[in-house]
C-alpha cells in the first residue's frame, strides 16, 4: 500500500470542534464487511450487535494537561512546551517538544506562570522527537506534579480547535480514564457513557481494560510513499493477565472480542502467541498496522472517523478492507459525518 492510496479531500467544516452533547449520541455509521452494507445510527445502539459474552475492549489512559505556555529567559521571547512523556521522575525529566524550537539552544532556562513560579532548564536536544528540559523545583513530587499540571493546557490538537476551553478536560477524557500518561484520548472511547456501560450489563456483554498511552506519533505525518518504510514512535502498553485472560476466553468461546479504537487494536495485536491469544504484558509497542494484514485477535472494531493520509485510518483500513473503507469514508463525507475525536463513529463487523 502507498501513502497516496489513503489520501481524500477534507475541508474544516467536516472536523468537529465540539463534542455532542451526550457522549453516546453521535452518529454511528456499521460497515459491514463481509457484503459491504452500510448502516446509519446512534453511537448508543451499538450494543445492538453485541449480545450475552462478547467482550468490549477500553483504554482506560488517562489524558494530562500537556500544553505549556512560557518564556525564554533574557529575551522573553514567548514559547510552547508539548510535555511528551516524564523521563525521570526524581529528577523532573521530560521528553518534550519545544515551538519554535530554533530559539532554543541547551542550558537555556525556560519561565513558566505569570509569576514565573515554575522553571525548567533545556539539558538535552538530541531526542528524535525534541528536547529534553529538567524542571527546577524544590517541593516534592506530588506537589511539582500539581504545579504543573496547573499550568498546563489540554492538549487539544489546533486542526480540531484553536482556543482549548476549560470544559475540554473533562470532555477530553473518557470516563474511565484512570492511568495518566496521553497526550491525546482515545476517541472511540469518548462515546462511552455510563447508561450505556450499564445497558452493556443488562445485555451481559463484557467490558475490560487496556492502557496505551497514547502519544503523538499517531498524528505525526508519514513522509514515505512506501507505508513499509514508516516508522512509527513507540507508546507504552500495559495488559494485565485478567484482561488477556477475559479476551482469550471469549475468542475460545466463539464470541465476539471489540476492539474500541485504533490504539486498542495496535495494542491487542503486539504481543500475539502462535495460537492467536494475547499475552499479557508491560512495555512499549510501535506496531504499525497496515494493509494488508491479518488480525489475531479482535472480530470487530469501533473508530472514530480518521484523517487523510493518518495512521489510523490505515489501521482501520487493515481490519474492513481498504476498498470497503474508502467506500464508508466517502459515504461519510458525503452524510455529514463529522471527523476527528469529537467526530463521529465508524463501527466495523
Amino acid at each position: 500500500m502507498k501513502l497516496s492510496q489513503f489520501n481524500f479531500n477534507l475541508t474544516k467544516d467536516k472536523i468537529a470542534s465540539e463534542p455532542p452533547r451526550w457522549r453516546d449520541e453521535c452518529r454511528l455509521m456499521v460497515l459491514h464487511k463481509k457484503t459491504g452494507e452500510i448502516e446509519h445510527k446512534l453511537f448508543k445502539d451499538i450494543i445492538q450487535y453485541f449480545g450475552k459474552d462478547d467482550t468490549f475492549v477500553l483504554n482506560d489512559t488517562k489524558v494530562f494537561p500537556a500544553r505549556l505556555y512560557g518564556n525564554k529567559e533574557k529575551t522573553g521571547a514567548d514559547i510552547e512546551v508539548f510535555l511528551l512523556r516524564e523521563l525521570n521522575k526524581e529528577q523532573r525529566l521530560w521528553d518534550v517538544i519545544v515551538d519554535p524550537a530554533r530559539k532554543i539552544r541547551i542550558g537555556n532556562k525556560l519561565y513558566f506562570g505569570e509569576d514565573e513560579s515554575l522553571v525548567a532548564e533545556v539539558i538535552d536536544n538530541t531526542t528524535s522527537r525534541g528536547r529534553t528540559l529538567r524542571f527546577l523545583f524544590d517541593g516534592s513530587y506530588e506537589e511539582f506534579k500539581q504545579a504543573l499540571f496547573a499550568l498546563g493546557e489540554t492538549p487539544i490538537l489546533p486542526w480540531v480547535k484553536e482556543k482549548v476551553t476549560p470544559e475540554d478536560r473533562e470532555n477530553f477524557q473518557t470516563i474511565f480514564a484512570k492511568h495518566e500518561g496521553a497526550v491525546s484520548a482515545p476517541a472511540a472511547g469518548l462515546h462511552f457513557s455510563r447508561e450505556l456501560f450499564n445497558r452493556m450489563i443488562l445485555k451481559d456483554i463484557n467490558k475490560t481494560f487496556i492502557t496505551v498511552h497514547m502519544g503523538l506519533g499517531h498524528f505525526r505525518k508519514v513522509d514515505v510513499e512506501d507505508l513499509s518504510k514508516h516508522k512509527m514512535d513507540s507508546e507504552r502498553l500495559i495488559i494485565s493477565q485478567e484482561s488477556a485472560d477475559l479476551i482469550n476466553k471469549t475468542k475460545r468461546s466463539g464470541h465476539q472480542v471489540l476492539a474500541v479504537g485504533a490504539t486498542v487494536m495496535r495494542g491487542l495485536e503486539t504481543y500475539v502467541t502462535t495460537n492467536d491469544e494475547v499475552n499479557a504484558y508491560d512495555g512499549w509497542t510501535n506496531k504499525f498496522i497496515f494493509p494488508p494484514y491479518r488480525f489475531a485477535i479482535p472480530t470487530a472494531i469501533v473508530s472514530n472517523f480518521h484523517l487523510p493520509c493518518s495512521t489510523m485510518l490505515m489501521s482501520v483500513a487493515a481490519f474492513g478492507g481498504y476498498e470497503a473503507v474508502m467506500h464508508a469514508y466517502n459515504v461519510a463525507l458525503e452524510e455529514g459525518y463529522k471527523f476527528g475525536p469529537y467526530g463521529d463513529a465508524l463501527l466495523i463487523l
